[in-house]
C-alpha cells in the first residue's frame, strides 16, 4: 500500500511541520529521531499496547490506529493552542 501524501494549507511547510512534530513528541517524553519524526508512531503504539509494525497493519482496527494518531496529533494541537494563547497574551501588554 502506498503512503498517503499530506497536503498542508500553506505550501512549503512540510519540513517545518515534521520538525514541530519531533519537538512536541520529545516534550511528551518520546525518543524522536529528527530525521525520521514519523517513526515516533511506533513508540506511541507500543506505549498504548497496539501492535503497530512497519508494512501491513490491515489487522488493526480503525479505533486502534486512531488512538495512535490522536495521541500525536492531539499533542501537536495542544502545543499550537498554547503557542497561540501565548502570542495573544503578548498583544495585551
Amino acid at each position: 500500500m502506498s503512503r498517503r501524501r499530506r497536503r498542508y494549507a500553506v505550501p512549503g511547510v512540510e519540513q517545518e511541520m515534521q520538525s514541530f512534530k519531533a519537538e512536541v513528541m520529545r516534550k511528551e517524553g518520546y525518543d524522536v529521531d529528527p530525521n525520521r519524526p514519523d517513526d515516533v508512531k511506533y513508540e506511541v503504539a507500543d506505549d498504548l499496547g497496539i501492535p503497530l509494525s512497519e508494512g501491513d497493519n490491515s489487522d488493526l482496527t480503525t479505533e486502534s490506529v486512531g488512538k495512535i494518531g490522536g495521541k500525536i496529533g492531539g499533542s501537536m494541537v495542544r502545543e499550537m493552542i498554547r503557542m497561540a494563547q501565548e502570542k495573544l497574551a503578548s498583544y495585551k501588554k
